[in-house]
């Protein structure tokens, strides 16, 4: 049983939902995407038609307005977009209510098999652009984060690692 939640932040392609998900289905809790909540939040428009018709700035904010309203909830695996440690009051707002694992993998893995159409801030972007935003986000990810998982050695060990450190938590 959770004691607080667990907010899981990364790059895009780092495995954060594929990893909450199971972790999740392991644990019998509730797995959250945040990126999910904000598009049924917005009648099932896509994170890249959200980015497109209302803006960047709208979406953070929906995201963070996500994580308020998953503070009086039950414990679950939240997994966030990938900016969302970049912005301090979301930090605060995971750190508050929770416990914060960096899901870190290697951006050449990251490159290698990333749907740059399905992330909405790499959407119609490069991989000079992916490259940028991983450098960008690295030092928040670090700096929020109170665990880091290595998920370098594919989705079966990531999911056993995650599963073990969240059951070895010292809340």
């Amino acid at each position: 049983m959770l004691k607080s939640h667990i907010f899981l932040v990364g790059m895009s392609g780092a495995g954060k939902t594929s990893l909450g998900k199971k972790l999740a289905q392991n644990l019998n809790v509730r797995f959250v995407d945040t990126d999910q909540k904000v598009q049924e939040l917005m009648g099932g428009l896509t994170v890249n038609e959200i980015y497109a018709t209302l803006g960047e700035p709208f979406f953070r904010n929906a995201e963070t307005g996500i994580l308020i309203s998953m503070v009086g909830q039950p414990p679950c695996i939240i997994s966030t977009g990938g900016t969302a440690a970049t912005n301090p009051d979301n930090v605060l707002i995971m750190k508050n209510h929770g416990v914060i694992i960096h899901i870190d993998r290697p951006l050449d893995q990251i490159l290698s098999d990333i749907k740059m159409d399905r992330r909405p801030t790499l959407a119609g972007g490069t991989y000079e652009d992916v490259i940028d935003l991983y450098n960008r986000c690295i030092g928040h990810y670090k700096a929020a984060a109170d665990y880091r998982l290595d998920n370098s050695k594919g989705y079966v060990l990531g999911v056993r690692n995650l599963t073990e450190m969240v059951e070895n938590l010292e809340w």
